[in-house]
């Protein structure tokens, strides 16, 4: 993608642990991407042109390579691009299936094989998909303690959708799938546009002096 004077590229990356195709998972993590990209093309602070980078990686793409990395310590081809993906991305949207109560082992085994720092400051949406609402505080007490560990920043609004959310309306309590949608993005478009607006502009890394220049600096001259 080539921005123009006028135009602000944001790169958004969408992670997707869903297994089958076609996939609730994936479907809820193009949702929040879609919700996410209008939120960023509409905020009201943003005064010139957004575009919006999304790319998507289905981890059941990547499963054998992610069992391999924890044999070999190395990343194949398809893993290394997916993982550069995440990284180099300005925004994160992290979606899994629930398996036993909690985020699936696939999930849980790709984020386990990045850096120790690499999401670090990093704006992270989190989602989920299940067959009943019982398992909607996976949210609560799996995923945000994970992201905070890895020492993302969470937006406050995380996703949740069982099989019976994606038709109900409001019901006058909890609003419905789409308003839950339209509302995390938006939060998730607020943490990422100041971040995106700087990172041209982040300073150089000072150049680092060998110790050992450093002590001949300090030592008199006979």
């Amino acid at each position: 993608m080539t921005s123009t004077d006028s135009t602000r590229a944001v790169r958004l990356a969408v992670v997707s642990a869903g297994l089958s195709e076609p996939s609730a998972t994936r479907l809820l993590a193009d949702r929040l991407a879609e919700a996410t990209r209008v939120a960023l093309r509409t905020d009201a602070d943003v005064d010139t042109d957004v575009d919006v980078e999304v790319t998507t990686v289905e981890l059941r793409d990547v499963a054998t390579e992610i069992a391999h990395n924890f044999t070999t310590g190395f990343a194949g081809g398809s893993l290394r691009e997916a993982i550069g993906k995440v990284t180099e991305a300005d925004g994160l949207i992290a979606v899994t299936p629930v398996f036993s109560a909690s985020y699936s082992g696939l999930f849980k085994s790709f984020f386990d094989v990045l850096e120790k720092d690499a999401l670090a400051g990093k704006p992270v949406l989190l989602g989920a998909t299940g067959g009943t609402p019982r398992h909607s505080l996976v949210l609560e007490h799996a995923m945000r303690p994970l992201f905070s560990y890895l020492r993302a920043v969470a937006v406050p609004t995380a996703v949740y959708a069982a099989t019976d959310d994606w038709a109900a309306p409001d019901d006058g309590v909890t609003p419905s799938l789409p308003r839950r949608i339209a509302r995390a993005g938006g939060e998730l478009a607020g943490l990422i546009a100041p971040r995106a607006a700087t990172r041209d502009a982040r300073p150089e890394e000072p150049d680092v002096v060998p110790f050992e220049q450093q002590l001949a600096a300090l030592r008199v001259e006979d």
